[in-house]
């Protein structure tokens, strides 16, 4: 539910940013991938650790630890979608 929210004040920012000027809309288009995928990069970087350690305890669940690192990979997606909205 949170995720939801979180994506309709996203939305809601893209569309009130996309009347300013183009050199804004480039600098928000910028700061969308940026910080998006420094947050893909933290989620990947403490996900892979656990399921590297995780595997190796119960190397049967190998497609659930893919699925975890695939979600915070998607983080970064969702940043190049708003960035693309913008410009």
């Amino acid at each position: 539910m949170k995720s939801k929210a979180l994506l309709a004040i996203v939305l809601a920012a893209t569309i009130a940013f996309a009347q300013t000027t183009d050199g804004q809309r480039y600098i928000g288009a910028g700061l969308a991938v940026g910080l998006a995928g420094l947050g893909a990069g933290i989620g990947l970087g403490i996900a892979g650790a656990a399921a590297m350690s995780a595997l190796v305890e119960r190397p049967q669940e190998r497609v659930w630890y893919l699925i975890f690192l695939a979600l915070a990979e998607a983080i970064a997606i969702y940043g190049l979608l708003v960035s693309i909205l913008l410009i």
